[in-house]
């Protein structure tokens, strides 16, 4: 491609057939992570792969992202309806159905850095391709993988006679991807940058704004804009409340915030809307649960129970529409800026965000700007909205329509005429959150569209290196970010803990890959780095395979994401277990106040067996009662009150594919068991007689209310026996 231009295409074989010509037949096809992804492009791309056995694809990304699919007839009538009416016209990659069927050509090889959770436990060539690294080394990783192609969906929007395009839900490796393949390009390499225009996107600020020629080629033609992929809300359970609730009162007021995607992210933003909505029942609550008495003054010391009068602020590698939950209750409120002067100034409370006399009596008192303004102090004034716009700096002076005034602070005049006519009413470019990417519900990014550009731009997209990093590169020094990220906590999910406190996250110990380290060693690293920096790291206790429970707190584990050397605090629904610092019999002592009591004498024995802990040691009562039964008789009395909804956040799922959503699950579950479970469950399905009237609407849904086969018949009534199971008829 011709470095010096753009070429504008409406049809992506054309695109394509440039870009091979350019290139050569040896494509390594960089895709953003999740949303992002040029759909169209890529297709293409393997539907040349699969059609030409001599043109090699590579493609190297992250969380490649479908629809659900299904594994039964029974599924397939519940899902098909859903997925036709929530995905509308989204464009599946078809690089992921080979993948799923076993069938990716010889010369196409899928490298990914974060697999869909869960997603590729049974896929050999996802297994044998993935690639483990830290996000903020994905970009390096890329280009060094030979990426020579990269391809992006992003927006475009016309300001005056100018087109911007907006990287909208990927700027966070794309920007770095861009920087090194023009290195790249420098060296005599072969490169191509693709845009894929789709209107859809919302258009995101900061540095996700690029000219277009950033890109080497833009595909834009309506028939690309399609549905953009939302990713259905995940039913929020009591175990996930009480971890977000305990999460909530770690979060300090005037702090900062990162979170993930997620139920335990929801019940974390419900927990803090509780907190500063609902201020009384939240500590009636925690009274009920014995949290102050059990963890109070850990939460003193870290977080707090009151509501949040200054704040927070959110720095975050995932845009998560629980920010958005936050922002519209008050809670995200705390603005930064990127300028580590006045950064330092509105920390300390020297100025505020509304502009006054005071802000420049006290920036030239603080040295920041000279008291002879110079064009980079104007330049500064004006883009943090302390002068106005419409002033003109010439020949040394102010010019303001017909006012002209010497730009001589030190002269009590010029300074009273420019707070006269000068000043602006607040400050410019603050920002709320800084994030490297989005994925969510297809009403999250409604809700972005609709926001007022002024809105919009309170958050500021931006690269991976800069929310994930603290140390200095082209986002910003360090000094900066200490400033804007006080009190910072960095809370994320985990798989499992060892009594150790190390953490398991992202893999099993037999090799498999369950998702991807991602940012989250990216996030503990730096609250260790932070001062007053916390990392909170979030685990369920137990894990069920029908009626087998296991614990997810074990003495040790063949795989590791972070290592106890960076424990910090850990959170299951049983409590909350500060491990930063401590000595290996303090660490082991804490972790079991938070498991789960079926298992603690176990764990309790085998640390006293490697003596890792005092013979003497016991479990202190208050931490000997963690049940289930006791989550539910702490959070029914409020759930009556309509309190801790099973989707805080809504659903796209309507009343009745709830209620048989839940119902099928049970009946998965109950034929995953052994013949005499399974057996019987048949037995009484198809000793069912008669329809009750209460299954009708359900079985209309599922097109089984007039069946027409035997199979249908047998379908039937296992629906009717799993609704009745589980009490909905």
């Amino acid at each position: 491609m011709n470095q010096e231009s753009t070429t504008y295409y409406k049809d992506v074989q054309k695109c394509v057939d440039d870009i091979i010509a350019e290139v050569g037949k040896e494509i390594v096809l960089g895709l953003p992570l999740g949303l992002g992804k040029a759909n169209a492009v890529a297709n293409e791309f393997f539907r040349r792969a699969k059609a030409d056995s001599t043109l090699g694809l590579k493609i190297l990304t992250a969380l490649t992202l479908e629809r659900p699919s299904w594994s039964s007839d029974l599924e397939r009538r519940f899902l098909e309806p859903f997925i036709e009416r929530v995905f509308g016209t989204y464009h599946d990659l078809e690089y992921v159905f080979a993948l799923r069927k076993g069938e990716i050509p010889e010369n196409v090889e899928l490298c990914e850095f974060f697999n869909k959770p869960g997603g590729y436990l049974n896929s050999p060539h996802a297994q044998m391709n993935y690639i483990s690294t830290n996000y903020t080394f994905a970009s390096r990783d890329i280009v060094n993988n030979g990426c020579n192609v990269a391809a992006q969906m992003v927006t475009k929007k016309t300001f005056g006679d100018q087109t911007k395009y907006s990287l909208s839900c990927n700027p966070e490796v794309t920007l770095d991807v861009g920087e090194l393949l023009q290195k790249e390009r420098l060296k005599g390499r072969k490169i191509a940058t693709i845009a894929e225009v789709n209107q859809n996107l919302p258009f995101m600020y900061g540095d996700a704004v690029v000219d277009g020629g950033f890109f080497d080629a833009i595909l834009d033609d309506p028939k690309y804009y399609f549905d953009l992929f939302g990713a259905p809300k995940m039913a929020v359970t009591n175990t996930d409340y009480m971890i977000g609730l305990y999460a909530s009162t770690l979060i300090k007021d005037g702090g900062t915030l990162q979170i993930g995607i997620g139920s335990l992210g929801d019940a974390l933003v419900y927990g803090l809307q509780q907190r500063h909505i609902r201020n009384d029942i939240y500590n009636n609550l925690l009274v009920d649960m014995g949290t102050k008495e059990k963890f109070g003054g850990l939460i003193d010391r870290v977080g707090g129970f009151d509501t949040f009068e200054k704040g927070l602020y959110g720095s975050t590698e995932m845009l998560v529409d629980g920010y958005l939950q936050l922002y519209k209750s008050g809670i995200v409120k705390r603005k930064v800026y990127n300028d580590k002067a006045l950064q330092k100034l509105i920390n300390e409370e020297k100025i505020d965000h509304q502009v006054s006399p005071k802000t420049l009596e006290i920036l030239l008192k603080e040295g920041v700007i000279a008291p002879r303004l110079n064009r980079e102090n104007i330049k500064f004034l004006q883009d943090f909205g302390i002068l106005k716009d419409e002033i003109i700096f010439e020949n040394d002076e102010l010019v303001l329509g017909e006012n002209r005034i010497p730009a001589d602070l030190s002269d009590t005049k010029n300074l009273d005429r420019i707070i006269d006519l000068c000043l602006g009413s607040h400050l410019k470019n603050a920002i709320l959150i800084h994030a490297g990417f989005f994925l969510g519900p297809q009403s999250f990014y409604t809700e972005l569209k609709n926001m007022s550009e002024e809105e919009r731009k309170l958050i500021f997209m931006t690269s991976v290196l800069n929310v994930n990093q603290l140390y200095g590169n082209q986002y910003g020094d360090e000094d900066l970010k200490i400033l804007q990220r006080r009190d910072a906590r960095f809370v994320n999910a985990a798989l499992m803990l060892t009594l150790s406190g190390a953490v398991v996250s992202d893999g099993l110990e037999d090799g498999q890959v369950v998702s991807g380290v991602g940012g989250q060693y990216n996030f503990v690293s730096q609250a260790h780095a932070l001062p007053g920096g916390r990392s909170i790291l979030m685990a369920k206790s137990t894990r069920a395979k029908g009626s087998d429970v296991s614990s997810n707190i074990v003495w040790k584990y063949g795989h590791l994401t972070i290592p106890r050397h960076l424990r910090d605090i850990v959170i299951t629904e049983y409590g909350i277990a500060d491990v930063r610092g401590k000595s290996d019999k303090e660490v082991i002592a804490t972790i079991l106040n938070i498991t789960d009591s079926r298992f603690q004498d176990e764990l309790l024995q085998t640390a006293k067996r490697f003596k890792k802990i005092p013979e003497s040691y016991q479990i202190p009562d208050m931490f000997r009662n963690n049940y289930p039964e006791r989550i539910n008789e702490n959070l029914t009395p409020y759930k009556e009150k309509g309190l801790f909804p099973p989707f805080p956040f809504g659903t796209d799922f309507t009343k009745e594919e709830l209620v048989i959503g839940k119902a099928l699950r049970g009946l998965k579950e109950k034929m995953s068991e052994g013949f005499g479970k399974k057996a019987s469950s048949l037995g009484k399905a198809m000793a069912i007689r008669t329809i009750p009237d209460a299954a009708k609407p359900y079985l209309e849904r599922l097109q089984l209310d007039s069946p027409a086969t035997g199979k249908e018949r047998m379908m039937q009534k296992m629906v009717i026996h799993a609704l009745s199971s589980q009490g909905s008829i």
